[in-house]
């Protein structure tokens, strides 16, 4: 097993999954997400060429479960190398006035808090040497898109804060603009599209990985 290890939120499909198996040669991956049998079928992935990887099946929206992985995995090994916060929660476009509140809930629980939450957990595992990558997509101000772009926003602008506040101590924490891709959640917001013109997931996080891991 390499020695190592690299966090990945949101790991069991679109991007996360992706950058999870693109990172498997060089790191142990410690894969976290809901979906079970999507965690597993990634875990087969990584086995099959040659990788490893540990499942963790748990709502990044309970502190208690973050503060039991972040526990877990200094028990283990004692730090991280690298953090990938993919995790995201994408409500339908609706005009402002027709926000429900249990989708603002959610999307707020998952994209802004979670990340709040996160943040403290993980840091002490970066320490001063790890690497820390938050995935932007700018929407925040366009038409319908006021919960995902205002709680997206709300995660940028935390990720932004850390990452001016550790740059002479570290953490290092990048920020990514990934370009538009064939995802399950770009289908959310644009079911008629022509995915064919879209970046294959693969792609896109082979075109990542060079920016995440670069000195």
């Amino acid at each position: 097993m390499t020695d190592k290890i690299a966090l990945i939120t949101g790991a069991s499909r679109g991007l996360g999954s992706a950058l999870a198996e693109a990172l498997a040669p060089t790191h142990h991956i410690v894969a976290v997400a809901r979906t079970t049998g999507a965690l597993e079928e990634l875990d087969d992935r990584i086995k099959a060429a040659g990788g490893s990887a540990t499942l963790a099946p748990m709502d990044i929206t309970v502190p208690e479960a973050m503060a039991t992985l972040c526990r877990g995995i200094h028990d283990r090994w004692g730090k991280l190398d690298l953090w990938l916060h993919t995790a995201i929660h994408a409500t339908a476009l609706c005009p402002a006035p027709s926000v429900a509140a249990k989708d603002w809930t959610k999307a707020v629980a998952i994209n802004a808090t979670a990340t709040s939450v996160l943040i403290p957990y993980v840091a002490p595992l970066l320490g001063q040497s790890g690497r820390a990558v938050f995935f932007d997509d700018p929407k925040a101000g366009e038409k319908f898109y006021g919960t995902y772009g205002a709680t997206k926003a709300a995660q940028m602008a935390l990720a932004r804060s850390w990452q001016a506040e550790t740059g002479r101590t570290g953490p290092n924490v990048r920020i990514l603009e990934p370009q538009p891709m064939a995802t399950a959640l770009r289908a959310r917001f644009h079911p008629g599209e022509d995915r064919g013109a879209l970046t294959p997931i693969q792609d896109e996080a082979a075109r990542l990985l060079p920016l995440i891991l670069a000195d």
